[in-house]
C-alpha cells in the first residue's frame, strides 16, 4: 500500500528500511532516496518503522512548513 504519495512510498519500503537500520523518518526516507514533502504520512511512517524496530515513541513530531 502506498504510505507517501508525495514520494509514491509503500510501507513495504518503509519495513525493508526500517529492518535495515533506518530509526527515523528522515533517516528511512533518505535510504529511499528523499525526503518529506507535505508530512500527512510521517506520523503513520514512524508508527511503522517503530513497531518493525520494537520500539515506541511517545511524543508527536513537529512537522516545519516547507512553503515555497
Amino acid at each position: 500500500m502506498i504510505l507517501c504519495s508525495c514520494n509514491r512510498i509503500t510501507e513495504d519500503e518503509v519495513r525493508k528500511v526500517a529492518r535495515s537500520g533506518a530509526a527515523t523518518v528522515d533517516a528511512a526516507y533518505a535510504c529511499l532516496g528523499c525526503e518529506a514533502q507535505c508530512g500527512c504520512c510521517l506520523d503513520y511512517a514512524q508508527e511503522i518503522i517503530d513497531e518493525v524496530r520494537g520500539t515506541r515513541r511517545s511524543h508527536l513530531r513537529l512537522v516545519k512548513s516547507r512553503a515555497a
